[in-house]
């Protein structure tokens, strides 16, 4: 099997990603990370993990959506919460366990990492700069959750965003790991879903 973006790159679709990727960061922009805390609230509500579930998410990065209220909230429910590592390029990533007041350790990208032992996770909260009702996210562009994703068969995927970040078509291509659904701060949209009036 091949893995994710081992192949040669398809020029057109790496230059569609580009330009949406501009124009994601462009709305981006202003949206205020503490709804993060209204998304956690949705996604509980809507559609928690299972009991059991070993969740993986992310320490917001610049000015991502910061979710830390919901891995609290996961944490005290009796969640193993594990956050990425993030490998050199070419590798899928690697979740450390965590816990609140674990300190954290700054590593490529800026971004912080906790301290804990190495798990897989079974239910990944995943970022994203936008998403589509197909399921497809648009990502920075290292490929780390499609390498990721195609090694845990089974995982569910949930994206966590705003919901100003909904497109009406992510570019992508086979290789770019779907999502089941996408956590905002007004609900979970479920993939295959229709826009509802006003979208």
């Amino acid at each position: 099997m091949v893995a994710p973006h081992s192949s040669p790159p398809n020029d057109d679709l790496a230059a569609a990603k580009r330009a949406a990727r501009v124009v994601a960061l462009a709305r981006r922009s202003g949206l205020d990370p503490a709804l993060g805390r209204a998304l956690g609230e949705r996604l509980l509500a809507e559609m928690p993990p299972p009991a059991g579930a070993v969740v993986s998410g992310f320490w917001p990065m610049g000015p991502e959506i910061d979710i830390r209220p919901l891995l609290e909230a996961l944490h005290r429910r009796g969640h193993i919460v594990v956050l990425p590592e993030t490998p050199p390029r070419g590798n899928p990533l690697i979740f450390r366990r965590w816990a609140p007041g674990m300190a954290m350790v700054t590593e490529r990208f800026g971004t912080l990492r906790p301290t804990g032992e190495v798990l897989a996770p079974d239910w990944l909260l995943v970022p994203l700069l936008a998403f589509d009702r197909a399921g497809r996210r648009l990502g920075y562009g290292g490929g780390y959750y499609d390498r990721t994703l195609a090694g845990l068969p089974g995982a569910v995927a949930i994206g966590c965003g705003w919901a100003a970040q909904e497109v009406a078509e992510v570019p992508a291509d086979a290789l770019d790991a779907r999502l089941q659904a996408v956590a905002t701060e007004l609900g979970v949209v479920r993939v295959g879903s229709s826009p509802t009036l006003g979208d």
